[in-house]
């Protein structure tokens, strides 16, 4: 029982901790929501720091969840800039690592999110190498990227993953040199497979950015604190005034760890291990976000998903949770991208080796497609390509997890919600 005497505590203040607070709200709870972000910014989504916002499209207040009332509005405790440094299960509480405050809880929510992996080579330390994660990144990159742009200026990005690609696509259009070194064949060959990786290598290529694919950064040389060229384990060197690393992100577990929460197996991507309640082993204590791994009931395998769609839709699903009042979270994995003039909405979960087909509808050529991973003939998971208003059709493909025929799916002429059970 849910009362307001209770007090719901929310460990992360970005995009599933915003939604959090503001689905407890919705739902009815009238008890103390304390909402806790290590950042000084109020709550905001992150696409925007690799897209929009990084392109100076977008104004700086467009990030925020919400305006900075909203929370004193909604009557919703907001540290900002403070940290969480331990959780007492026993006592149900939380202790603050600034001052050593501690506060009750009732129900414990973490989101505490991800952070970048660092590069673990000589020259990190330069003032020219940068990871992108906060607010303060993307602010300081924008600058960055348009200075070289304005001076004919090299960054070399490593990692060919999705930030890697989309801030490419933004130092070329600020008019910078790119240079992106990988180490698989292809970009995104660990997401999407070779085929549609080079989909997106002959894009880029044809703005201008060059790839260094089978290899990995092992220095960044530099000369009085700043970025001379970055050299790589198959003895190449680029010239470089910045580099970014852009080599994915792990999840903050430490904190969970610390209190003896049961992590996930890092060989699929660690994070908090949660029930499809998000329920941790503690029936106090829950995760979700980028920090969450879950038992996924629609997939038969648990899941840790780092974009946009699970902040937004894991933080009100942990909440409702927290009142009681959960459904089991099946969404349907989702992401957005934006490169240059291709926009592509992916859903679905397809890793290397769970496919056997791939099926494209449409012209890959001119990028203008959907392209569907099968298994047995089950659609894993699409992809569409500068085409809209298929999201739907394409998920309800994936939830059906029955055979569709492969020439149908290939054929536009052919509407996608009549091959939907």
């Amino acid at each position: 029982m849910v009362d307001a005497d209770q007090t719901f505590v929310i460990v992360g203040g970005g995009l599933a901790g915003a939604k959090a607070a503001e689905t407890l709200r919705a739902e009815g709870f009238t008890g103390r929501v304390i909402l806790i972000c290590d950042e000084r910014e109020h709550p905001y989504e992150r696409p925007p720091l690799s897209k929009g916002h990084l392109l100076g499209k977008e104004e700086r207040d467009s990030v925020f969840v919400h305006e900075p009332a909203w929370y004193a509005r909604n009557d919703i405790e907001l540290h900002l800039g403070q940290s969480v440094d331990a959780i007492d299960r026993a006592a149900r509480t939380v202790r603050f690592g600034d001052d050593g405050t501690q506060v009750h809880y009732d129900k414990l929510l973490l989101v505490t999110g991800s952070e970048p992996r660092r590069l673990d080579i000589p020259g990190t330390d330069l003032a020219g190498v940068h990871h992108l994660r906060r607010l303060a990144h993307a602010e300081r990159l924008k600058g960055v990227l348009a200075a070289l742009g304005r001076d004919n200026g090299h960054i070399v990005i490593a990692g060919a993953g999705w930030i890697g690609l989309e801030i490419a696509a933004a130092a070329r259009e600020y008019g910078a040199e790119v240079t992106v070194v990988e180490p698989e064949p292809t970009p995104l060959h660990g997401v999407l497979g070779p085929e549609l990786g080079q989909v997106f290598a002959d894009l880029h290529r044809e703005h201008g950015v060059r790839f260094h694919f089978g290899a990995r950064l092992t220095e960044i040389v530099g000369q009085d604190g700043m970025v001379l060229a970055a050299r790589t384990d198959d003895g190449e060197e680029h010239p470089a005034h910045d580099v970014l690393a852009a080599i994915g992100a792990a999840p903050r577990t430490g904190l969970a760890e610390a209190a003896g929460l049961e992590l996930a197996d890092p060989e699929h991507g660690g994070g908090i291990a949660v029930d499809e309640l998000l329920r941790t082993g503690d029936p106090d204590v829950f995760a979700a976000g980028d920090v969450a791994s879950f038992h996924h009931p629609l997939l038969g395998t648990r899941l840790r998903v780092e974009h946009w769609a699970n902040a937004l839709n894991g933080g009100p699903a942990a909440a409702r949770s927290m009142l009681g009042r959960g459904t089991p979270y099946d969404r349907v994995p989702y992401f957005f991208s934006d490169q240059y003039d291709v926009g592509l909405e992916y859903s679905g979960w397809a890793p290397p080796g769970s496919y056997d087909q791939v099926v494209i509808r449409g012209d890959a050529g001119k990028r203008e497609f959907i392209a569907f991973w099968l298994k047995d003939g089950r659609v894993l998971a699409g992809m569409n390509v500068n085409v809209w208003d298929v999201t739907d059709p394409v998920q309800q493909l994936v939830r059906s997890r029955t055979p569709v025929d492969a020439d149908a799916l290939a054929d536009p002429h052919v509407p996608l919600e009549s091959l939907v059970p």
